[in-house]
């Protein structure tokens, strides 16, 4: 009988983690189909990090990126386009790609809802703010100076970012407010001021 015991209790672990991957919702299961999307495991390094939710002025970083997955109310799963995954898959370093997309997918009961990350947490925070310049050489030095300057002082200040929550997608649709506001309505706390160049408490 104890015999049976390792083999009963792998079992329940398999039917478990098969029952996880079940567990997404129809719409939610036909929407990663329509858009070519699949389970994916970030890295610890990325979960781990803080963010911005405005790609040219951000005013606030949020973080880690684990703790506003632990917020959401209902199941969530991290999903990557599935050419993207086979490239990382197939790639010599996996460190090396300097920032792609992943998906967090939140299986509400009316609707599927999609944070749309970029992922460069193999970037230092020095080299993140030094990769966003190369995007913002069409702005105004002043405007884009002003935004690098307060990236700076929160890097200094220990709170450097390596994500971008760059859009919000409902039903497959678009969500036509910027991801701050969002996170506002949601009552997401920050846990960087960038204007006022100070952390905020808990």
């Amino acid at each position: 009988m104890k015999r049976l015991l390792p083999l009963v209790a792998g079992l329940l672990l398999l039917v478990g983690h098969a029952a996880g991957a079940l567990a997404a919702s129809q719409k939610a299961l036909a929407l990663r189909q329509a858009n070519g999307l699949e389970t994916f495991t970030p890295s610890a390094k990325f979960l781990a990090g803080n963010f911005v939710a405005d790609e040219m002025n951000p005013a606030f970083i949020y973080g880690p990126v684990k703790a506003f997955v632990a917020s959401r109310k209902y199941p969530t799963a991290w999903l990557i386009e599935a050419d993207q995954k086979n490239r990382l898959a197939r790639a010599a370093n996996p460190e090396k790609p300097e920032e792609f997309t992943v998906y967090l997918e939140e299986d509400c009961p009316d609707k599927v809802v999609y944070y749309v990350f970029i992922d460069q947490s193999n970037l230092t925070p020095k080299q993140w703010i030094e990769w966003r310049e190369k995007f913002h050489k069409s702005k105004p030095e002043p405007e884009y100076g002003s935004t690098k300057s307060k990236l700076d002082q929160a890097c200094a200040a220990g709170c450097g970012v390596g994500a971008e929550l760059r859009f919000i997608q409902t039903n497959g649709e678009l969500v036509n407010q910027s991801p701050e506001k969002i996170l506002k309505d949601l009552k997401v706390a920050p846990i960087y001021d960038l204007n006022r160049q100070q952390r905020l408490g808990k």
